[in-house]
This record gives structure tokens, C-alpha cells and sequence, in this order.
């Protein structure tokens, strides 16, 4: 190959992130409500059948399906067929920025439900539905934790093909995890991530409020 016909299909191509062909892709929708016209963010706490995470609280969301036409659709339809609504009552869609965590990249969108009364929650996927006033999460201060993860090699892996051997300094990695508590709910996990993420941007101004 020449060297020039190298660069131009180089050029060519579009980057995408290393390996993601081969990550899980999932999408979820923080979904805004109004409530005596008081704007509340609509939790779902997961099914206790489910052996997934059961009980903990989440966001409407799931893996993106290949009939779907983008990550927007998956987490409209997820919201929908979780909450028993149609997908036109979900309105006003805006993309927050997207994750990856442990092989999977998550797409969070932010999008408001207009008949929060028509909810019928699907029991197999959901145990019950809470909501919490945005200006209560305005003013509250999640606590932060800190999750370490080490690093163990599989006992065939080749340290003698490495510089430092078996005393090789691997760096380890920090995950910051927030807590949110409302009543007897705890938020925490990617969803209080999310949240934490949503919230910095709409307060991040402070002449803007929406209490």
C-alpha cells in the first residue's frame, strides 16, 4: 500500500471510541414532571422479581435495541412500555452528556412526561414510582463516597514479559459515587451520577430558577 493511499484512508474514517463495537448500549430518560405546578423528577424503584438490582431506585431506561432508530427512541420506549404511557406524552427530549462505565455506554436524556396521572407502572419491571421536588435537589448535598478497584492479573499472565515483573506499578482507578436520600429512598449509582450531572446544568446559572 502506499504510503499516501495509508493517509487518505486514515482521513477517511470517523473515530469512534476504542472498542466500542463490543460495549453493551443502553439509554435512560430523566423524566420531569409537574406537580401542582411544581417541576419534580420521576423516579422508578426496580421490580423485586428482577435479579438484576432489584428494589434499587433507577431511571426509566434499557439496552438499545437494533430496531430503534437512535439512542433518543430506545429511551422513549423504555420509558414507555416501564410506565404504561404513550411514547407522544413524552415531550421536550435534550441529551445529557453520555457515560461509559465497565463496558457500557449509557445515553441519558433529559425529557418531560405531560400525563404523569395516566402512569401505570408494568409490575415485572417496576415496584413503584416516586417522585422529588427539583428545588428540594437544588438545595440538598449529595454525600460522596469514594469506591477503590485493584488490580489482579490472572495467574497465567505473563509478567516476565513486562518491565517491573510481578512488582510492575499498576495504577489503580477512583470512582467517585454520590448519595442522594429523599424520605426513605437512596439514590446512588450511575442514577445519582445522572442526577448530579442534570442538576449542575440547569443550575448552573444562578438568575435561572425554576422552583
Amino acid at each position: 500500500m502506499e504510503i499516501e493511499k495509508l493517509a487518505d484512508r486514515l482521513k477517511s474514517r470517523t473515530p469512534i471510541i476504542l472498542g466500542s463495537e463490543r460495549f453493551a448500549k443502553f439509554a435512560i430518560l430523566l423524566p420531569l414532571v409537574e406537580i401542582n405546578d411544581e417541576i419534580h423528577v420521576l423516579f422508578e424503584v426496580r421490580s423485586l422479581q428482577l435479579r438484576r438490582q432489584p428494589g434499587e431506585v433507577c431511571f426509566p431506561g434499557g439496552r438499545i435495541d437494533p430496531g430503534d432508530r437512535d439512542e433518543e427512541h430506545t429511551a422513549i420506549r423504555e420509558t414507555s412500555e416501564e410506565l404504561g404511557i404513550s411514547e407522544d406524552s413524552i415531550t421536550n427530549i435534550s441529551p445529557l452528556d453520555y457515560m461509559i462505565s465497565f463496558g457500557q455506554i449509557i445515553y441519558p436524556f433529559a425529557g418531560i412526561i405531560k400525563t404523569p396521572n395516566q402512569i401505570v407502572p408494568n409490575p415485572d419491571e417496576v415496584e413503584e414510582v416516586f417522585t422529588v421536588p427539583l428545588a428540594f435537589l437544588k438545595e440538598v448535598k449529595p454525600e460522596t463516597y469514594h469506591v477503590n478497584f485493584k488490580v489482579e492479573p490472572e495467574k497465567n499472565f505473563p509478567f516476565d514479559l513486562i518491565v517491573g515483573g510481578e512488582n510492575y506499578n499498576w495504577q489503580t482507578r477512583k470512582v467517585e459515587e454520590v448519595f442522594y436520600y429523599f424520605e426513605d429512598k437512596v439514590i446512588w449509582g450511575l442514577t445519582a451520577r445522572i442526577l448530579k450531572h442534570f442538576l449542575e446544568i440547569v443550575y448552573e446559572d444562578p438568575d435561572h430558577t425554576f422552583d
